[in-house]
């Protein structure tokens, strides 16, 4: 007769006996999306791979994330939480523009989530605290209250389509041919037929993109200060 162990081991073992997993929570959820996009890109984090990763069902998920979409949103809000905070103490411009660099690095350095957050608006607690942080310091300007709501998001918006222009530019191997062949198209203009590009050629492709982007960021910061957002502005935007 052969011995038995008086503790089962291998895949023979009950479900009973494995080790209980971890509960699920939609912190721990996010944070293993986080580490998933850190090693394997966006494209990866879907419902399929984190249920596989959490060793769960991907039905188990939606009961605290609704989508993909979703789920990259709060990828999102999570890293926002490395978004430097705005110094106590200058220029509020300067301030300003300090906190937005930090934020598009931030999708510069995931160029999947750059594109994603297109559209995927994140709408947790680091979220909030950025527009909070955004919001208080165009006050500090003297912004009026509804150009500061509505330039916020301009802002964001600006910040965001840079980071995911970046984001084609880098994973795109055309892309310098690409931009060769415009910056000749733009020289090579006529001054017959297109003069204004003629005079602007060079303009046209000079700066580097740092200082383009804080130039248009303190652009935008002259627009929004002095211009009046309309009187009727009944209603929330979809």
């Amino acid at each position: 007769m052969e011995a038995h162990s008086d503790t089962p081991s291998g895949p023979g073992r009950s479900r009973r006996e494995r080790p209980a997993k971890p509960a699920l929570t939609r912190d721990g959820i996010v944070a293993t999306a986080v580490g998933i996009m850190r090693a394997e890109g966006l494209r990866k984090v879907t419902m399929r791979r984190l249920a596989q990763e959490l060793d769960t069902g991907p039905a188990s998920l939606y009961v605290y994330v609704r989508n993909t979409a979703e789920l990259h949103a709060a990828v999102l809000d999570a890293l926002l939480g490395t978004v430097e905070s705005p110094p106590a103490e200058g220029d509020w411009r300067e301030r300003l523009e300090r906190v937005l660099t930090s934020y598009t690095a931030v999708l510069f350095e995931h160029p999947g989530l750059a594109q994603s957050a297109l559209v995927a608006r994140p709408s947790g607690q680091h979220y909030l605290d950025l527009v909070e942080g955004l919001l208080a310091l165009l006050d500090e300007g003297g912004v009026p209250p509804g150009q500061a709501a509505w330039g916020v998001d301009l802002l964001l918006q600006y910040a965001t389509a840079t980071a995911a222009e970046h984001a084609v530019q880098e994973r795109a191997v055309e892309t310098r041919d690409d931009w060769d062949a415009l910056t000749r198209a733009l020289r090579g203009a006529s001054g017959d037929t297109h003069p204004h590009i003629a005079a602007l050629a060079g303009q046209l492709v000079s700066g580097e993109p740092r200082d383009r982007l804080s130039w248009g960021f303190r652009m935008l910061l002259n627009g929004i200060l002095h211009t009046p957002i309309p009187t009727s502005t009944e209603g929330a935007r979809p």
